[in-house]
């Protein structure tokens, strides 16, 4: 019992406010010399080294430079205020040019605060200016920023390959159509809304300062950069000509390449670019290797064969385990961050999800949706908090708590299709 003691005890420490990469590497040493001595820690060394020589984990601070760049090339502003134009005679056509942004910005950055907060500098005003309602603006904002958890390239589906080895870009292939699918969600719940209640979504007028050519003319320019970014990195992936880690260099490279075209290129943004890149990497690979030291004191006090027996005795056999295990990581995002929950929670769960014969494709999809979830659950969930920062007065903690929560029960009833329906979605 006392790996699961060390696990309850990890995560009360998580919810008492401890950094995370020391709760679980303090927590492992304590638990594993009290248990097994220190020699149990024997091999660590061996374990840190293969981290640090993992190929895949190499394209995480590829993609993160990629996403810091072109935070800084005023990629955002730019595709925002065209989309906004192009949809906006269209009821809750602001709403809608958010959402699309968004999902443009995640298969281009990835990067979930950056989309979150450039888009609420710079959409939530003009949302506001037009009488939106302000639960509507904020749930959008929030739930298009976190779109780059599913929608490939994402840190997450990274992190999510290399711990249940799965070859990433397998699940980039696999995670195009789920978030494709939330997307047109959104996009569906938003264009009710506005059909229902038209005053919570009015339409905006047309910029009469610009001409049709020249109003298209800019749209192209700001929608067609990013795009062709999308395709590269992507298509090198699907189309087998590069691994991950290489298109992710490639993607670095086009940051650039953008960065110059718009320019906004300076040597004073890559050092800025490379430092925030390396500290994000930094506390990626800290938590990571904190958590390498949990899992394996956990596996040797033996608190793995524990819920290893539990899980699979569950009634319903496969399809109990997934609904207690995606019950659990849902419950868990509302108070702790995606990432421990993929360094922590996913191996003590995956070797039963093995066992039951569940598609390891399958069961990954259905935690990177579960775990974007996580991005806007009250009270933790870091988009509300990135969109407080940003928001003006006039905008409550509780207008965000309030606007979020259809957007949740939408990506909760994603969760069940992909769950009922895995076939459809070409997971099994």
């Amino acid at each position: 019992m006392i790996g699961i003691i060390m696990f309850f005890a990890a995560l009360l420490m998580l919810l008492v406010g401890f950094p995370v990469a020391y709760t679980f590497g303090g927590v492992a040493l304590i638990f594993g010399v009290l248990a097994e001595g220190p020699d149990i820690f024997a091999f660590m060394p061996f374990r840190i080294q293969s981290i640090m020589e993992n190929v895949t984990l190499m394209a995480v601070p590829l993609f993160i430079f990629m996403g810091i760049v072109l935070q800084r090339t005023r990629l955002a502003e730019q595709l925002l205020e065209s989309m906004g134009q192009l949809f906006g005679g269209v009821r809750g056509g602001l709403a809608i040019s958010t959402v699309l942004v968004g999902a443009l910005l995640a298969a281009s950055t990835g990067v979930v605060g950056a989309s979150v907060v450039a888009m609420g500098l710079i959409s939530l005003p003009v949302m506001m200016k037009y009488n939106y309602d302000k639960r509507l603006a904020c749930g959008t904002i929030c739930a298009s920023g976190t779109l780059g958890q599913i929608i490939p390239p994402s840190i997450i589906l990274i992190i999510l390959g290399d711990v249940l080895g799965i070859p990433v870009g397998d699940l980039f292939q696999a995670a195009v159509l789920p978030g494709a699918v939330l997307v047109g969600a959104y996009l569906i719940y938003i264009l009710v809304i506005a059909w229902a209640k038209p005053e919570m979504a009015p339409t905006i007028p047309r910029d009469d300062s610009l001409n049709r050519k020249q109003f298209y003319l800019k749209a192209v320019s700001s929608i067609v950069p990013p795009l062709a970014l999308v395709l590269v990195v992507l298509g090198s992936i699907f189309a087998g000509i590069a691994t991950p880690t290489e298109s992710a260099a490639l993607g670095g490279v086009g940051a650039l390449i953008l960065a110059i075209l718009y320019r906004q290129f300076s040597v004073k943004m890559v050092m800025e670019a490379s430092i925030e890149t390396v500290k994000v990497t930094a506390m990626v690979f800290a938590i990571l290797l904190g958590a390498t030291a949990f899992s394996m004191a956990f596996s040797y006090t033996g608190g793995d064969y524990i819920v290893e027996e539990v899980l699979s005795d569950l009634p319903g056999g496969a399809t109990g385990f997934l609904i207690l295990s995606m019950i659990a990581i849902l419950i868990l995002g509302f108070f702790i961050d995606f990432v421990e929950i993929a360094f922590i929670i996913v191996p003590i769960l995956a070797p039963v999800a093995d066992l039951l014969g569940i598609a390891p494709l399958w069961f990954a999809i259905l935690i990177a949706m579960n775990l974007q979830t996580s991005f806007l659950t009250p009270p933790f969930g870091f988009s509300l908090f990135y969109l407080k920062g940003v928001a003006p007065r006039e905008v409550t903690t509780m207008d965000i708590y309030k606007g979020v929560m259809p957007f949740i029960l939408i990506q909760i009833l994603i969760v069940i299709s992909i769950m009922v329906l895995p076939s459809w979605y070409g997971l099994v």
